[in-house]
């Protein structure tokens, strides 16, 4: 399985997740309630997944892996990009992909929330 088809198996089984792309037909864009958690391209000539992170996480892992970059396009402190390569396999995009997702939901109004994103904060899924 390829890198895009990993993230969005995982994107779709989040609750609220919404694929789109209202930055063309180039660039996939999952949102929750609006808020963009997850963008897929080919950044010079490469799939690319870029997600939100915690600054702290999102500076270990790029430290910790050569296929972790600062977001791009986006801002540096707060998203990933995540290309194919060594130690990037199914599991890491997996959790990338929930993670980023739970972050975004964290920080909806509690009305909006599709589900309570604490549960996701250690592996396991709850809904409302």
């Amino acid at each position: 399985m390829t890198l895009h088809e990993t993230a969005t198996d995982c994107a779709q089984e989040l609750p609220g997740a919404r694929p789109g792309h209202p930055f063309g037909d180039d660039w996939e864009v999952l949102k929750v309630r609006g808020k963009v958690s997850m963008l897929m391209t080919e950044a010079p000539w490469r799939p690319v997944v870029i997600l939100t992170s915690e600054p702290g996480e999102a500076l270990a892992l790029r430290e910790h892996n050569s296929h972790i970059t600062p977001g791009h396009h986006m801002d540096k402190k707060h998203w990933i990009t995540l290309e194919d390569g060594d130690g990037v396999d199914e599991s890491l995009v997996r959790e990338l992909v929930t993670e980023s997702s739970r972050l975004v939901v964290a920080h909806l109004p509690k009305a909006e929330q599709p589900v309570d994103p604490h549960p996701y904060a250690d592996g396991t899924r709850a809904s409302r």
